[in-house]
């Protein structure tokens, strides 16, 4: 699989601070790519450098195999995307804001608009003002802009933050067709751990500026592993029980009496039935999996996303 997206050593510093520092990362043909971390992390700063809206302090970023600042242009034109909150003239109808935008970009292709409009869901509202969108078709008139020139790559910073819940499943939907359909190659950061978990191929996360990792789902499902949970009463009376009377050295204590235990699965009514003959009181037994936040919380020492 082709490399779309390639960050060697990318640094951006402002003052004394690095909001991206030495960022390597990598984004093949094809999939949807997951650049995950809080607000803050440095996604945005990363995304403006591989739009060419602000230079990298140091570093080095190529796009489609070719380098970004020799062949700006030529790349560029390859690409679509939406940074932050897309903007629009909210006086004017949907289809006068794309014709705006497609004369900018010398978007002369006909039908270019109807058929934008059509892949987002927008074709019924072309005479609609803009002014009376909702948040979430305003993020979907923002991809259909973005889609005029036919992109290889799209790139979407934060595309559901403020959507409500029909929204969010709306542009879910979206992403994944833009994929499977049009075969086009997502990047797509955020902070909201739920929807990088449903949509992403791969993911890379970020914090602090620095690339912690970069993983496949498909890998990341195998390193996942099932586990009992048991809140009890002791958790020290409880995890000698488990070491003494099982062998289980496999487990983890978690706040509030909850133990996970990572091996003897099927084996919770046996592992119960001793924890109440040693008068350890069981209020909770559940058959778990790890979750992305779990992960995410193992790498960046502590903490959530938010």
């Amino acid at each position: 699989m082709n490399e779309i997206i390639k960050t060697t050593n990318l640094t951006k510093i402002y003052g004394e601070q690095k909001s991206v520092d030495h960022l390597n990362m990598t984004v093949k043909q094809g999939e949807i790519y997951g650049f995950l971390g809080r607000n803050g992390a440095g996604k945005t700063t990363t995304i403006r450098m591989l739009l060419g809206l602000i230079k990298p302090t140091y570093g080095q970023i190529e796009i489609f195999g070719e380098d970004l600042v020799k062949c700006h242009k030529q790349i560029l034109r390859r690409i679509g995307s939406i940074v932050e909150v897309p903007g629009f003239y909210e006086n004017l109808t949907t289809r006068e804001n794309l014709l705006i935008n497609a004369r900018i970009t010398g978007v002369h292709k006909k039908n270019a608009i109807e058929e934008a409009l059509e892949i987002v869901g927008l074709q019924n509202e072309t005479k609609k003002l803009v002014g009376k969108y909702s948040l979430g078709m305003k993020q979907r008139l923002g991809i259909a802009r973005a889609l005029l020139h036919h992109p290889e790559l799209l790139i979407l910073d934060e595309p559901t933050n403020g959507l409500d819940p029909i929204g969010i499943k709306e542009m879910r939907k979206l992403i994944k067709s833009l994929a499977e359909e049009r075969k086009i190659t997502l990047l797509i950061s955020s902070h909201i751990l739920s929807e990088i978990e449903q949509l992403v191929d791969s993911m890379g996360i970020i914090h602090e500026g620095k690339l912690l990792e970069e993983i496949s789902f498909d890998k990341l499902r195998n390193i996942n592993r099932k586990y009992l949970e048991f809140q009890v009463s002791n958790d020290n009376k409880a995890t000698m029980l488990l070491e003494n009377h099982f062998d289980i050295f496999d487990y983890e204590v978690h706040d509030e009496g909850f133990i996970r235990v990572y091996s003897h699965l099927g084996q919770q009514g046996t592992i119960n039935k001793v924890f109440v003959q040693n008068d350890i009181e069981v209020s909770k037994i559940s058959i778990s999996e790890d979750r992305l936040e779990d992960y995410f919380t193992k790498l960046v020492g502590g903490g959530t996303i938010g």
